[in-house]
């Protein structure tokens, strides 16, 4: 199989990537990420298509791509600032969900790789800013919700 796909549990839209952080750490973020977003209105995020990212030219997973939101940006800037993270305004935030990974050698044994861009339109209700741990399992990534942070 040329893609491994994301388990159902696992899908999700990263929106800041914090590396290794140690269990102090973790109480800490968790406590400024949710203060953050605690007057952030629940919002809508719009999805378009399934396609292939980052670029369709060097594709190395599969997404669910929608489109830019200005809610999505607004928030992830309340997160980074009070993580002190921040360092300029994004001009956007088009948020995608991973679908899949490409396993490369695979992909490019097809010899002619799929056009995979397929309309999908989808509307997704944000809710809450979770903050997840993420490891190494086996055969993918699994990611577990460490606190999740209710939106207003």
């Amino acid at each position: 199989m040329p893609v491994k796909w994301v388990k159902e549990p696992n899908l999700h839209i990263t929106m800041a990537f914090l590396g290794h952080v140690s269990d102090e750490g973790v109480v800490d973020i968790c406590g400024k990420v949710c203060e953050a977003v605690a007057d952030t209105e629940i919002f809508d995020l719009e999805f378009e298509k399934i396609c292939l990212g980052p670029s369709e030219a060097e594709p190395r997973m599969i997404w669910l791509s929608g489109n830019a939101s200005e809610d999505m940006k607004k928030m992830l800037e309340k997160i980074e600032k009070a993580l002190d993270i921040f360092s300029i305004s994004k001009k956007s935030f088009r948020p995608h969900i991973t679908l899949g990974k490409i396993r490369r050698h695979k992909w490019q044994a097809l010899g002619e790789a799929p056009v995979i861009d397929k309309n999908f339109p989808l509307i997704i209700t944000a809710e809450s800013a979770d903050i997840m741990a993420s490891e190494f399992e086996g055969d993918g990534m699994e990611y577990t919700i460490i606190q999740s942070c209710p939106l207003k």
